[in-house]
């Protein structure tokens, strides 16, 4: 049973905030908790990612080196093994595409895409894709397939 004497708020209803700069009676009046001086002091401050209080950053003091080319062609490899799981579960028949390799979720709409020569193919494929490697196009076309470059 509740009465006057033992009555609480709820549980997380009142927060117990230090109310900061709010005079010197309330214990955080002055500097209002930020020390004396130095840049964490102002207003204003905010810390810059990496920075290390004036000592030479990491990113700084580690050497660089090597070469990244812009004009680099990205491509999606897919092997000879997987189009023969896929023919083996029926999802493709006679043609590959990028479209079909879309829907299938191999590849983005956007991705260019490479035939490797890592597996074995069984089935004759008429496959149209954006390169080959060359032990992937002799597989292809030993199976009866053809190998179409776009």
């Amino acid at each position: 049973m509740s009465s006057l004497h033992n009555l609480t708020p709820a549980e997380g209803s009142v927060k117990k905030d230090k109310r900061i700069a709010r005079g010197e009676g309330s214990g955080h009046g002055g500097t209002a908790t930020r020390g004396h001086k130095g840049a964490k002091s102002r207003s204003g401050y905010s810390r810059k990612v990496g920075f290390e209080g004036g000592q030479m950053p990491l990113q700084r003091r580690v050497p660089k080196f090597g070469f990244t080319n812009i004009n680099r062609k990205e491509y999606q490899g897919i092997n000879l093994e997987k189009l023969q799981a896929l023919v083996d579960s029926g999802k493709i028949t006679d043609t590959v595409n990028q479209d079909i390799l879309v829907s299938l979720g191999l590849v983005s709409k956007n991705d260019l895409v490479k035939i490797l020569g890592t597996g074995e193919l069984k089935a004759k494929l008429t496959i149209t894709v954006h390169k080959f490697t060359a032990t992937a196009k002799a597989a292809i076309e030993a199976a009866g397939g053809q190998a179409v470059t776009l």
